[in-house]
């Protein structure tokens, strides 16, 4: 039995991370109450394993009476002098016990009590090991798949990654190595159990801090965050250095630092940019390549209106609108989205545009810019080419002519 128990003892210690003298407390504490339930019922008991040996000793404590009435916790002072010469009245006698003699019963609810033990042993150390790595990026391997599920063995324990904190079309195959956030540690009646994610805004946060120096330094900031894994992740950074480009230094040489993130979210896009605490500036930054224009911004309900071209539509409101909802959660603001209106001119509004291009011109006055439109010079690059006599041919006089000629000149060379 010494064998067997030091055998129990050194696999614990090894290969279970339990210390030695916690197994034996919890070894002699489970003997001891599986005995005094079962032969030695109403016995007071002492056990002891010896830690580097494992062997086991057991004793009945007795208390030394001249008159007996309960023999499972009494002993006669005569029979106690037999064991003890020494002993005396009122002493507490311990009487050596054969370990065999606790029974098989005994033996049988003490190695229930022990492996409960050992499971409240390992449970206390996952939540040791692991509650100061909540928030970081481990590493395990896909063992199987339970229900929607994935379970995965981090080495030291089993993890699980809800489905809800799956991305979106990823699968995986048992053996097959996985990263992911260790988003938190759950308290169940099975023990602590570690909840995983790869959907988590925090994972993309982390992979930027281990792949962008600058964030990880502080030089960087990340001031605000969107994602819908497997989508898009929309992200405004800001640089507490003048000299740093914030989205240069996330994006990295030839995009090596934003591409190695987006490999490991399995194609993701990922759009950096850059802060600007004016509202319709960092809009503008977050709708790009798409132009927002006439934008009204209601401060109280903290609402952004604005409309955009036909052909950006689409780019604006993105795959089932989840480029504006992004949009929208990035800033913090609620977005009302129209389609700007293309209005067909009739003949006097395009020749009241086209006077209004003449007029800018220093000198002509609006009277002349009408005249001028009526025969086809439409705009100031018109002039190219026409010379006052040209005018006067068109019933302008010389010096209406000349005039128009020199400020349409000086008006050209002040444009270039």
């Amino acid at each position: 039995m010494s064998s067997e128990i030091l055998s129990v003892l050194e696999y614990m210690e090894k290969e279970k991370g339990i210390d030695r003298h916690d197994m034996i407390s919890a070894i002699t504490t489970a003997i001891k109450n599986a005995a005094q339930k079962g032969v030695h019922a109403g016995q007071e008991l002492k056990i002891d394993i010896n830690p580097r040996t494992g062997a086991l000793h057991a004793w009945s404590l007795l208390n030394v009476v001249d008159s007996v009435s309960n023999h499972e916790t009494e002993i006669h002072l005569q029979k106690a002098r037999e064991i003890n010469p020494e002993a005396q009245l009122n002493d507490i006698l311990e009487k050596e016990l054969d370990p065999a003699y606790l029974g098989r019963i005994a033996a049988q609810t003490a190695r229930q009590a022990i492996m409960q033990r050992i499971r409240q042993f390992e449970k206390e150390r996952i939540f040791d090991d692991y509650k100061d790595q909540v928030g970081d990026i481990v590493s395990g391997t896909v063992r199987r798949k339970d229900r929607d599920n994935l379970m995965i063995d981090l080495g030291k324990a089993e993890a699980i990654m809800p489905y809800r904190e799956r991305i979106p079309g990823e699968e995986y195959a048992p053996g097959e190595r996985i990263r992911c956030l260790l988003l938190r540690i759950e308290n169940s009646n099975r023990g602590p159990e570690l909840i995983l994610s790869r959907a988590s805004l925090k994972f993309v946060r982390r992979l930027l801090d281990l792949e962008v120096t600058e964030i990880a330094d502080g030089t960087v900031t990340i001031e605000g965050m969107a994602r819908e894994p497997g989508y898009r992740t929309k992200i405004t950074v800001n640089s507490t250095d003048p000299k740093v480009d914030p989205v240069g230094a996330c994006v990295g040489a030839r995009g090596a630092r934003v591409k190695s993130v987006v490999r490991e979210l399995g194609g993701e896009k990922i759009d950096i940019i850059r802060y600007y605490p004016d509202n319709q500036k960092m809009l503008e930054e977050a709708l790009k390549p798409a132009i927002p224009r006439n934008i009204q911004i209601d401060e109280q309900k903290r609402r952004i209106y604005f409309e955009v071209s036909d052909d950006d539509l689409s780019v604006t409101i993105g795959r089932k609108g989840l480029n504006a909802k992004l949009t929208s959660r990035l800033l913090g603001w609620k977005l009302d989205i129209a389609k700007e209106e293309k209005k067909d001119l009739n003949f006097d509004e395009l020749k009241q545009k086209a006077v209004s291009g003449i007029y800018q011109i220093p000198g002509i006055e609006e009277s002349l810019a009408k005249r001028l439109v009526d025969i086809g010079i439409n705009s100031p690059a018109a002039f190219e080419g026409v010379t006052a006599g040209d005018l006067v041919d068109e019933g302008f006089t010389e010096d209406e002519a000349n005039l128009i000629i020199n400020e349409a000149q000086k008006f050209a060379s002040s444009s270039n």
